[in-house]
């Protein structure tokens, strides 16, 4: 049986505007500190760490409709002939084989539902997430100066993902099992021998 391991989360970002100042004689134009808030962008991405490969798909909205296209596609596009997808993600209302449901008819959702296999990761812990790794390297590389339409996101974030994947650029993932137990001692139980 072939699995894919792929690590999702989602961010969003304002899409802004600058507002500038016309120049007038004597005075070039000038950019103001107030800037135009022209909406918001949804990044929804999936990340497979064994692969080195990356999916960033951009919305108007993070709905539960959204995430159940996004998780078709990668079912039908991008791991079209993989029999499993294990999907690690936090535990956010949007991220549930429920919201397949509320967005294709059920044979269709069933379909999707079969091919996932969800684990998410513990409350709190979310940075455990290989894909909130990736958003922050997207946000630093790609994210970092302000974009003013969805269309110049897709375009830039495109590219950025395309170079990322042709470079099969990995993460190294330097969290082990000690520094978990130091952590998340919490959530380990303490036993008495006595």
């Amino acid at each position: 049986m072939s699995f894919a391991v792929v690590c999702l989360d989602e961010a969003n970002r304002q899409l802004i505007g600058e507002k500038r100042l016309p120049a007038k004689p004597g005075c070039v134009e000038l950019v103001d500190f107030e800037y135009r808030r022209l909406g918001v962008a949804n990044l929804f991405v999936a990340f497979e760490p064994l692969g080195a490969k990356r999916v960033v798909e951009i919305t108007g909205n993070r709905r539960r409709v959204d995430f159940a296209a996004f998780a078709k596609d990668l079912v039908d596009i991008h791991y079209p002939h993989t029999e499993k997808i294990v999907c690690v993600m936090d535990n956010l209302n949007i991220h549930s084989i429920a919201s397949l449901y509320e967005a294709f008819p059920p044979r269709e959702a069933r379909r999707f539902a079969e091919k996932l296999e969800i684990h998410y990761t513990p409350k709190h812990a979310s940075w455990q997430n290989m894909a909130e790794i990736e958003i922050g390297i997207l946000s630093r590389q790609c994210l970092a100066e302000n974009m003013t339409s969805m269309d110049e996101m897709r375009r830039k974030v495109s590219a950025w993902q395309l170079r990322r994947n042709e470079a099969c650029s990995a993460l190294k993932w330097q969290f082990n099992t000690s520094d978990a137990k130091i952590k998340l001692n919490k959530l380990y139980p303490i036993l008495s021998l006595s």
